[in-house]
């Protein structure tokens, strides 16, 4: 048999000399391995007397364990010499700048509502939110709107599946926002004053109009609430929201939820092909509405003897179309990363009035 110390000292000084992991495995496996000299050893232990057994073996495994310890200890020492020399060979020039990140863009839509709710806010208008899936009776009936009115065709409204022999009143995705109107006079009742925006759905697809849309409704009911009333919230929103002074015109006008009712144009002027707010002789069409109708009052709880009040409301897409000279309504819902880019808002951005 070799002797101990010498296979220790051969073995230990071979360790410290490896200079490199590759040198330090090959000593591991003569040392250690199922071939090693120490396991070769350790065979041995089988032909010796009781007495040489106990002696021999405990010297063998206190070697293997300090071989052990020594390989752990030079893999460490290994490693930390190469990341030393990794330290000194690679650097980085930290005041060089950062490679330059894209950010997304917040979308105009939501931009726009942000815009116009800050508007309405500082008029007293506080925000209602309602389900976009309505019943039958908050979309249509609670509005005033007849059984035989267009707008209950499913040529017109998206109305949900109803199974054979299901006879209950329809559910339909919402055709605007004015059910929001009467969920929230029921809720608080009057005085009141709201604003819905939200997504409202409609069988329509061309330039200016798309299935899914979003509209802003505004609500105010009181005691001596007027068309005055109405004709100085809107002058007052055009103005704060365009960034100049705007004029209004109210055309008379028919819708079934107000009584009276009329569309309300805005003072334009085309120079150019480019739409100018607040100026010339031209008129745009861009909202409708009028006074709540008594029976509108009614469904929602509201004693229209002692109540009365205005209704009105506008596409917001529409609107951000206007302000940021947006062409198409359909590019609005297209994920197109370009456009995104092109129409989209940082998150610090403040509004700004569209010059053409």
């Amino acid at each position: 048999m070799i002797p101990l110390d010498t296979l220790r000292a051969r073995y230990i000084d071979g360790i410290l000399a490896a200079s490199d992991e590759a040198a330090l495995e090959e000593l591991r496996l003569a040392a250690l391995g199922k071939k090693g000299e120490v396991a070769l050893l350790m065979r041995e232990l089988g032909k010796m007397s009781p007495e040489e057994r106990q002696t021999t073996g405990k010297a063998l495994n206190e070697l293997k364990d300090e071989l052990d310890a020594a390989l752990r200890a030079r893999k460490v020492s290994l490693a930390d010499a190469a990341l030393d020399e990794r330290l000194r060979a690679e650097w980085l020039d930290v005041t060089l700048p950062a490679r330059p990140r894209r950010f997304g863009t917040i979308h105009p839509v939501s931009q726009v509502t942000e815009e116009c709710t800050a508007i309405f806010a500082d008029m007293g208008f506080a925000v209602a939110e309602g389900p976009q899936i309505e019943t039958d009776w908050f979309n249509f009936d609670a509005l005033n709107i007849a059984p035989e009115h267009p707008a209950r065709q499913e040529h017109d409204t998206f109305f949900m599946h109803r199974a054979a022999g299901d006879n209950r009143p329809p559910h339909v995705l919402r055709t605007h926002t004015s059910p929001v109107q009467i969920r929230a006079m029921q809720a608080q009742g009057a005085p009141i004053r709201v604003i819905a925006p939200g997504r409202v759905y409609r069988m329509d697809m061309d330039q200016t109009h798309t299935p899914m849309f979003h509209q802003i409704e505004g609500l105010a009911i009181d005691r001596d609430i007027s068309m005055a009333n109405l004709k100085w919230v809107l002058e007052e929103f055009f103005s704060a929201y365009f960034g100049t002074k705007v004029k209004t015109r109210f055309r008379a006008s028919h819708f079934p939820f107000t009584e009276p009712s009329a569309e309300v144009d805005i003072q334009c002027s085309w120079v150019g092909g480019t739409l100018k707010v607040g100026e010339g002789d031209g008129w745009l069409e861009v909202l409708g509405s009028g006074m709540v109708h008594p029976k509108v009052l009614t469904a929602a709880g509201v004693d229209p003897t002692q109540w009365q009040g205005f209704a009105f409301g506008m596409g917001i897409d529409r609107m951000a179309m206007l302000k940021y000279g947006i062409p198409d309504l359909r590019a609005f819902f297209e994920s197109d990363l370009r456009w995104l880019r092109h129409y989209g808002f940082a998150a610090l951005d403040m509004p700004s009035v569209h010059a053409g």
